[in-house]
């Protein structure tokens, strides 16, 4: 014997079957969405981590004219530091005195900063003679005593004092000091000047143009002092 429902009853019948339908249709639609969703968002996060994190070549990368600069300036400040040492015995003038101790305080750590830099890049650092010069493949030493004759000349650095400007330098003291110091070091500090413009020009490493920049204001504003101590504008 068929059961009869009443209206109400097969109403209510349907709108259970069709909210179940609609629960079932949403967990399936969630369960889909929750395993793609995830991944993409992981990978978008994880470029974003590379992007972020990735070096900039503009701040960290470096050139063969970073190279070149830095294993140029070592030996170039190192015999400046040289010189700068002969002041404390040799010279009259207060002023000369207080201008090498500064010109050496200020390069020590440029040198032992570019040294650095070459480690780093895995560039040979030019090793120091006693002269304060030094010994580079390939260097050119005209004048100064070294033989590179088993070696493809490069270029002298501009501003390098020959072993025998600098052996006479020692020689020297009071006012002959000075007056001789102050001379070499000018064209010295403008021989740097030479090597720094070209790195801001060439250079690629940020630290290394940062610091050409600095040797440009600073080496200036020495030359420009040391004239006015001879008496020149």
């Amino acid at each position: 014997m068929a059961i009869r429902r009443s209206p109400l009853r097969r109403s209510l019948l349907r709108r259970s079957a069709a909210l179940a339908a609609a629960t079932t249709a949403a967990l399936v639609l969630t369960a889909c969405g929750g395993d793609s969703t995830p991944p993409s968002r992981s990978a978008h996060s994880g470029h974003g981590t590379t992007a972020s994190a990735a070096p900039s070549a503009g701040r960290t990368g470096h050139n063969a004219q970073d190279v070149t600069f830095a294993q140029q300036m070592i030996p170039h400040h190192r015999q400046a530091v040289a010189m700068a040492g002969l002041a404390p015995t040799r010279a009259r003038s207060q002023q000369v005195k207080d201008l090498a101790a500064r010109i050496e305080k200020a390069q020590d750590p440029e040198i032992a900063t570019m040294t650095g830099w070459l480690k780093a890049w895995g560039a040979s650092v030019p090793e120091a003679d006693a002269s304060g010069t030094a010994d580079m493949p390939g260097m050119d030493h005209s004048g100064s005593g070294h033989s590179a004759a088993s070696m493809p000349a490069m270029p002298a650095m501009p501003g390098m004092m020959s072993d025998a400007e600098m052996s006479g330098l020692e020689k020297m003291s009071g006012d002959v000091f000075d007056r001789a110091f102050l001379r070499m070091m000018i064209g010295h500090h403008e021989g740097a000047l030479d090597m720094a413009r070209t790195e801001q020009a060439k250079g690629a490493y940020g630290p290394a143009t940062a610091l050409a920049k600095s040797i440009v204001v600073s080496q200036s504003a020495e030359i420009a002092g040391m004239r006015k101590m001879l008496g020149e504008r």
